[in-house]
């Protein structure tokens, strides 16, 4: 292993890296050369790890149901609501990642806008956002690895298996160890496997949503609805709660692209590859999120009985309930391969903006020096990788013998923790930017306009699922000693961080103090 020394170096060696990278703007210039392998990740391979990343299949067959919960028909207009948000901070990383192409992203932006606490907060934000979907996506990795293989043996009694907690807990702590081991060997064993995994999801969809749209189209099919436009519109969601609530689950299911500029120290072209491929990977997620879900909701409707998408009984895995039905007994064994390849393949590339946070946390002296170990040979953050997976294994242990619906109350307090860290960075962009505002339109609308407006709406549902989350009926309705277990995750994760904050500023000052990475404002630059 190599341990890159967080102290600024002069000369270029294996095990000490260059510390300063240079830049044409004032106020990068002291950002640290981590030691990961550059150019290993082009245009379409960088989307590709982001779309992985997001999990388009697994998200939806874990979010289709909770969001009609919320919203009935008006789910696809809460997926557009949902991606508003999430267009407007993808310009915020765009535009920051040009200037200080770092992979610690949001810590690195926000301490350089900001200051180290709020900076040290939001890096916490994002890394605990990343566990708390690991061990989500384990969950279902493993859920579907049991139904997969009742489909393909025929035998109730294997199914059952995913409902043994025992059985369960072993099988999907596994599941992250295989996804651990293959993250500590780098950015080219990662990237290998996804394209045929992200290609398998999307032609798998796409044979979902026309068989589903043809035989909803027959008329047969009790509970079945006839498409209507009035669906896109968010207008009609019966409350403002129902609404934010929607929401929240509608932006939990385009997490993970950032993983995109995460990866931007291996990125060829990395001041401007990163932020094009985020948004190529955000058009995809958005097309096949609006023809799924107007495609299972033309198919089962959103009743509350049989296949229903409201039925409570399957509102945590829809496909499981409508492969047979919408693709038949043979073809519907694809909808399994296709969640489980989902999951487990975003298993994979989710360790990435975890690992590399932590890394760029440690290299700036955030976090203890030894989580800014290189392997040698893979060129990962290998201490990293390794932490991320075993805090995901027992966060995921202890919240399944808290909660029995802890896939569900997972995602309502993921989204609470999204917004916080992306509307953080997205205000980050504004003020970084502020004195370049006037320099063009251009500048305006995607430096200053379009952040803050994103900040803002993601705030506002930050603040507002905060208030709902009090009910201990938010989410799944459990509830450990009269407390909501979404308000638990959510809230007492959050002020784990504080605490651990507190502890790392009496440990390592220095950082604390702004004289590791300063806080700092680009020289006006006139773009070309």
């Amino acid at each position: 292993m190599v341990q890159v020394d967080p102290r600024p170096q002069t000369g270029d060696t294996v095990t000490s890296v260059a510390a300063t990278a240079s830049s044409p703007r004032g106020g990068a210039g002291d950002t640290r050369s981590k030691g990961l392998s550059g150019n290993s990740v082009g245009l379409l391979g960088s989307a590709v790890i982001g779309i992985s990343t997001v999990a388009p299949v697994y998200c939806l067959t874990s979010t289709l149901g909770p969001t009609v919960g919320e919203v009935g028909v008006q789910m696809p207009a809460v997926f557009l609501a949902g991606f508003l948000p999430m267009l407007l901070v993808a310009f915020a990383y765009r535009e920051l990642n040009k200037a200080v192409p770092d992979c610690g992203t949001s810590f690195t932006w926000t301490v350089k806008a900001f200051g180290p606490r709020v900076g040290w907060m939001c890096g916490w934000g994002l890394v605990i956002a990343t566990i708390i979907v690991l061990s989500n996506l384990a969950g279902v990795a493993t859920s579907f690895f049991y139904l997969l293989l009742g489909e393909l043996t025929g035998s109730p009694t294997v199914a059952a298996l995913d409902h043994n907690r025992i059985a369960h807990v072993l099988t999907c702590l596994a599941f992250i160890a295989v996804a651990t081991a293959i993250s500590y060997r780098g950015m080219t064993a990662t990237k290998g496997v996804q394209y045929t995994l992200v290609g398998l999801q999307l032609a798998v969809l796409a044979v979902f949503v026309a068989m589903a749209v043809t035989k909803a189209r027959s008329g047969d099919l009790t509970g079945s609805l006839h498409f209507s436009w009035s669906w896109l519109d968010p207008f009609a969601v019966k409350s403002f709660s129902s609404f934010t609530a929607g929401l929240s689950l509608s932006i939990f299911m385009f997490w993970g692209w950032d993983t995109c500029l995460t990866v931007n120290e291996e990125t060829a072209g990395s001041e401007k590859t990163p932020g094009r491929a985020a948004l190529l990977a955000m058009l995809v997620l958005i097309g096949s999120y609006l023809l799924t879900a107007v495609g299972s909701q033309m198919f089962a409707g959103v009743g509350g009985r049989g296949l229903g998408l409201g039925n409570p009984h399957t509102t945590d895995n829809v496909f499981a309930a409508l492969a047979d039905p919408v693709m038949g007994t043979v073809f519907g064994v694809l909808l399994f391969v296709a969640v489980l390849a989902s999951a487990a393949a975003s298993l994979q590339t989710t360790f990435i903006p975890v690992a590399r946070t932590v890394l760029a946390m440690s290299t700036y002296e955030a976090l203890p020096a030894s989580f800014a170990t290189i392997h040698p040979r893979f060129r990962s953050p290998g201490r990293a990788t390794i932490a991320a997976g075993a805090a995901t294994g027992v966060f995921y242990a202890v919240m399944s013998f808290i909660s029995e619906n802890v896939l569900i109350d997972t995602i309502y307090a993921l989204g609470l923790m999204i917004c916080f860290y992306y509307s953080i960075t997205a205000f980050a962009c504004a003020w970084f930017f502020r004195r370049e505002l006037r320099n063009s339109v251009r500048d305006l609308f995607l430096k200053g306009v379009f952040p803050l407006l994103g900040g803002l709406l993601l705030a506002s549902v930050f603040a507002k699922t905060l208030l709902d989350m009090r009910n201990p009926a938010y989410g799944s309705g459990s509830s450990v000693l009269g407390i909501g277990s979404v308000f638990l995750i959510g809230v007492g994760l959050l002020l784990l961080g504080v605490v651990l904050m507190l502890a790392m500023q009496r440990r390592n000052p220095a950082f604390f103090r702004g004289e590791i990475l300063t806080r700092a404002t680009p020289a006006l630059v006139v773009e070309d």
